[in-house]
């Protein structure tokens, strides 16, 4: 008797944890056809202004993934999630090295996020920096990673990543900053793009702010040494004869 309400009490409970699951967590796999419309977070900045008693206007047009210029998707991937391609989800070389810096710091700030977290936090989650936050962020991550393909989590990332104040996605802000649709980036604009992703309402990627020119200048080296993108002759003679041996030398990044 006493075994079988256990077994009851365990299927019911876990039934109960199963129905949380499915709640808290949203069902990733309509995004194999679906872009969605708005981003909680999106939301959570419609949100603030509206608590500030200011207008929000959202700008974003939706593109596919073969309209986004080739030098904005290696440029992005260089600047913000170098090991794409080869992980599932989360960089745990990186991950270690933010849990090391907010040890050191005292602060939970855990940083090392990869293209696939931030899509997850961008969709569905808010900014705040909690535990259980980044537990529902890691779920979701690894259910994006198993239902999508990874061209697909990249393009729905351009799509709906924030570039400045109430500019989501790469062909808003194409539009906005150089007048032109995301396809027609050039390799020096796709480079100043990407380095302001880390904080896109604080640097403007066509400004003078150092931090833009430096770290752009640093994504479009990299591009350059990787051959994505083919300097032009001149260049290419004065750093041969810079160089002692006559050979271009590399950046690592």
């Amino acid at each position: 008797m006493k075994n079988a309400k256990f077994a009851l009490g365990f299927v019911v409970i876990a039934g109960l944890l199963s129905l949380l699951y499915l709640l808290a967590f949203p069902n990733v796999t309509k995004l194999k056809k679906e872009n969605p419309k708005k981003t909680a977070f999106m939301e959570y900045r419609e949100m603030a202004a509206k608590e500030k008693g200011k207008t929000y206007r959202i700008y974003q047009s939706w593109v596919p993934f073969s309209k986004i210029s080739p030098y904005l998707v290696k440029a992005v991937l260089i600047a913000e999630d170098d090991k794409f391609w080869k992980h599932e989800g989360f960089d745990y070389e990186a991950i270690q090295k933010a849990i090391g810096k907010d040890l050191k710091a005292k602060k939970f700030k855990f940083g090392g996020s990869t293209i696939t977290q931030q899509l997850a936090r961008n969709l569905y989650l808010s900014p705040e920096k909690s535990l259980i936050r980044k537990i529902s962020e890691a779920v979701i991550t690894w259910r994006m990673e198993q239902a999508l393909s990874k061209k697909r989590i990249l393009e729905l990332y351009l799509n709906v990543v924030e570039w400045g104040d109430g500019i989501f996605g790469v062909e808003a802000a194409s539009r906005h900053y150089y007048g032109k649709p995301s396809f027609e980036l050039a390799p020096e604009e796709a480079a100043s793009l990407a380095s302001v992703l880390p904080n896109p309402r604080k640097y403007n990627p066509v400004g003078n702010q150092p931090y833009v020119i430096n770290r752009s200048n640093l994504i479009y080296s990299i591009m350059t040494q990787r051959g994505i993108v083919i300097p032009e002759y001149k260049e290419v003679t004065e750093e041969s004869e810079s160089s002692p041996s006559g050979k271009r030398e590399g950046l690592e990044k």
